[in-house]
C-alpha cells in the first residue's frame, strides 16, 4: 500500500458519524485515536455519548448511540493512565475510507475534536509537519474542477 503524505493537521469526514469537515490533529506522539465527545455513559448495552461544543460547529448537539464498543487503557505523556471507550466507526480522508478505533475523551479545552494516533496512521500516512489540509485542499480543488 502506498503511503499518503499527512500534515500536522487536516479536515476528516466520520460518515457513519454524520460529521464532516472535521478539524484533526496528527499526533505521532499519541498511540490511540481519540473525538472529542461529552456525557458519556452505557444505557443497557448501549454506550451513548454527546456531541457538543459551542467552539466547534459541528457538535451540534446530538447524541450518538454504539452497540459495539469497548474500554481500554489509555497512557498520557505524563505516564497516568485512564480508562476510556473506545469505539470504531469510519474515516474519510483523501478520499479513501478507512475503519479507526476512536477513544471517546472530553477534549473541550483542546483546539481539535480530533487526534489522530500512531496506530490508525501506521503504514498508511507519512507526516510532514509542514504541511496542513493536504487531503481538504485535495478535495476541494477536485470539487472546484468538477464544477468548472
Amino acid at each position: 500500500m502506498e503511503k499518503k503524505i499527512i500534515g500536522r493537521t487536516d479536515k476528516a469526514d466520520f460518515p457513519d458519524l454524520g460529521f464532516s469537515n472535521i478539524d484533526v490533529k496528527v499526533d505521532t506522539g499519541a498511540y490511540t485515536s481519540s473525538i472529542h465527545c461529552t456525557n458519556i455513559r452505557e444505557e443497557g448495552a448501549v454506550l451513548v455519548c454527546t456531541f457538543f461544543d459551542p467552539s466547534h460547529p459541528h457538535y451540534d448537539g446530538r447524541e450518538l448511540s454504539f452497540d459495539f464498543y469497548d474500554i481500554t487503557a489509555v497512557k498520557s505523556s505524563n505516564g497516568e493512565i485512564q480508562y476510556r471507550y473506545e469505539v470504531q466507526t469510519k474515516i474519510l480522508i483523501f478520499e479513501k475510507k478507512y475503519t479507526i478505533s476512536l477513544t471517546l475523551s472530553s477534549r473541550e479545552d483542546m483546539r481539535f475534536p480530533v487526534l489522530l494516533g500512531r496506530k490508525f496512521l501506521t503504514k498508511k500516512f507519512i507526516v510532514d509537519t509542514e504541511l496542513t489540509d493536504v487531503s481538504y485542499n485535495q478535495k476541494s480543488n477536485e470539487l472546484k474542477d468538477s464544477i468548472s
